[in-house]
This record gives C-alpha cells, sequence and structure tokens, in this order.
C-alpha cells in the first residue's frame, strides 16, 4: 500500500500518535511531529471553541516556521480528532476551523458521516476512522472515510476485542487503502510487527501519556511506568463503552477491580462524602502495551527509541530472511 501523499516522506517511523483525551496538548502535537511521528488531539481537548482556534493557529504556525528552517527534514503532519456522534455538539463549530485551517488529517470517532468527510475532502485532508470490527469497517469506507485505524484488544481506553491477527486480516480481504494499527503498540519491534501483518501504520496512544509534553498527572505516568499488561482491567462501567484503564486508579477511587460490576458507574453507592470517581481524570485510560514504559522521556527521546527499536527489527527480520533462504 502506497501511503497517502500527505505522509509520504515525512515520517521517521510508520506511526501515527493517537490522540489521548485530555492528555494531549498543543505542546505534545508539535514535539511528535517535529520528531516526525503525526501528532493529534482531540478538538474537545480546547475546552472552549476559541480555545480550539488558538490551538490551531499555534500547531500550525510553529510547524510551518519548523518547516522552513528545515526544508530537508519537514515536520510531520498533525491530526485532530473529531468525536461525529451526536452528543458532540460542538461538531460543526469545530469541524468549521478545521475546514479553515486546513488541518491534514481528521480522525473520526464514534460514527461514519458523508457530510464530515466531504467537509475534509474538500480543502484536500484525507480523512480516517477509528473502527473496532469488520462490520464498521465496511460503513466507513462507504461513507467516504479515506483509512481505517482497526482498534484491536488491548488498545487504551475504549478499545475492541478482536484479535489484531483476525481484524487485520478481515479487513485486507476487501480493503486495500490505508490501514493503522491500534492495540499494545508501545516499541518500534511492535510497529514491524503490525506491518508484517498487513498494516500500514502503527497506532500509539499509551506510551506518550508517560511523557514529559503530556498533560497527565505525574501520579498518572508514574503508574504508566510502575505497571505492566497485568495491570490492566477491561470494564464498561466507567462510560457505558468497553475500554482499558489502568488497575491502580481504580483502587485509588476506592473500587474493587477484581469485582466491578457491569452498567453505569452513576448507580453505585460510593458512601457518604465520596465522590463518584471520573472516567479519564480519576480512572485513567491505558492499554497493555505499556510494560515496555519504563521512565518519563520527552516525546523527541520516546520516538527516537522507536525509530533505533524499529531500524534494529527490521534489520534482525532482514537477517533471518536471508539465513533462511
Amino acid at each position: 500500500m502506497t501511503l497517502p501523499v500527505v505522509l509520504q516522506g515525512r515520517l521517521s517511523v510508520p506511526a501515527v500518535c493517537a490522540p489521548l483525551f485530555i492528555i494531549s496538548c498543543p505542546e505534545l502535537v508539535i514535539a511528535q511531529c517535529k520528531a516526525g511521528m503525526v501528532g493529534s488531539f482531540p478538538s474537545l481537548n480546547a475546552r472552549e471553541e476559541c480555545e480550539f482556534e488558538q490551538w490551531l493557529i499555534q500547531i500550525t504556525e510553529t510547524l510551518d516556521a519548523y518547516n522552513q528552517a528545515n526544508p530537508d527534514k519537514p515536520a510531520a503532519p498533525f491530526a485532530v480528532n473529531q468525536i461525529v456522534h451526536r452528543s458532540n455538539n460542538r461538531l460543526d463549530e469545530d469541524l468549521a476551523l478545521c475546514v479553515k485551517y486546513k488541518v491534514p488529517i481528521i480522525i473520526t470517532s464514534l460514527g461514519a458521516r458523508v457530510d464530515v468527510n466531504e467537509a475534509v475532502h474538500s480543502y484536500g485532508g484525507i480523512v480516517f476512522h477509528d473502527i473496532i470490527n469488520n462490520w464498521f469497517a465496511h460503513k466507513a469506507i462507504s461513507k467516504g472515510a479515506d483509512g481505517l485505524i482497526a482498534v484491536a484488544a488491548g488498545a487504551g481506553g475504549h478499545a475492541g476485542t478482536l484479535s489484531p491477527f483476525a481484524l487485520i486480516q478481515e479487513i485486507r480481504e476487501w480493503f486495500d487503502g490505508p490501514l493503522l494499527l491500534s492495540g499494545s503498540i508501545a516499541s518500534g519491534d511492535a510497529i514491524l510487527a503490525a506491518q508484517a501483518m498487513g498494516a500500514d501504520l502503527g497506532y500509539i496512544g499509551s506510551a506518550f501519556i508517560a511523557t514529559k509534553e503530556a498533560r497527565a498527572a505525574a501520579e498518572y505516568k508514574q503508574s504508566i511506568v510502575d505497571s505492566s499488561a497485568d495491570d490492566i482491567v477491561y470494564s464498561n462501567l466507567f462510560t457505558g463503552v468497553h475500554g482499558n484503564y489502568l488497575k491502580p486508579s481504580i483502587i485509588n477511587a476506592g473500587m474493587d477491580p477484581s469485582n466491578l460490576p457491569e452498567g453505569n458507574l452513576s448507580t453505585m453507592n460510593f458512601g457518604a462524602g465520596r465522590s463518584k470517581p471520573k472516567a479519564w481524570k480519576d480512572v485513567w485510560g491505558c492499554g497493555q502495551g505499556i510494560g515496555v514504559v519504563k521512565d518519563v522521556p520527552s516525546a523527541e527521546e520516546l520516538i527516537g527509541r522507536l525509530v533505533s527499536e524499529y531500524d534494529a527489527a527490521f534489520e534482525r527480520m532482514s537477517e533471518m530472511y536471508k539465513s533462511s533462504a
């Protein structure tokens, strides 16, 4: 698969940084793009519409200046995540600003809409859509999405349950366009493995929570450093949609991670004087790939490691093929 033109010659490693609710911010996105990975953020992270426009101005102007100063090694493009579900009452206004500032890549979630895709295509942008199964994949492409983000088991936050092997295989039976894989990808080795399965790009989120630029509490970052896949809990309690969360944050919120009920957090009784915890703020989303996270580097340092790991893994695979030929 040939990458979209906007990505060609712009990536230091074949991967995209996932938009992190509450956590992604202009400083993180800019650092990611300068280091050669697509940086992204949810538009709703900017709490007000006027703030969202300021973020777009900051990112576009900073990256434009960087590209002018580094014509031989331009930054990767950035992306904005739009929640297209009807509950997002800011969608029309935020989408209009994306059109105004010609955001190169839009990542759509919780629904697929023809009008949103057409608006992005009007200025030459491209749309990647989150999906958790083959049915949603077909629906997204039929409505005009340019590429798919396959959210497999082990992804941080809201996640699917399918093995990446099964999900990628089924999608590749009919779709030859841009395909990204999400789910437990936190190393260069995992990026190469995603490509070996048939994906074009890895999609990495949780590892970037534990970076200096990320707007996450220090305790959240340290919890990721201290945790592993065994510390991830899959539950629909906190938002009504199944997702992966850090066990220590669930314990700190006064709940037993081994005995979480199904359903709605609002129906639970936490006792006098104790407020109900909030998803993302108090109960922290995280994926299963965090066992490789051992410290809190800058985004540039983390991407540098991903590049080195990817190159080393590629070299190992090449040697294996040579020795078996």
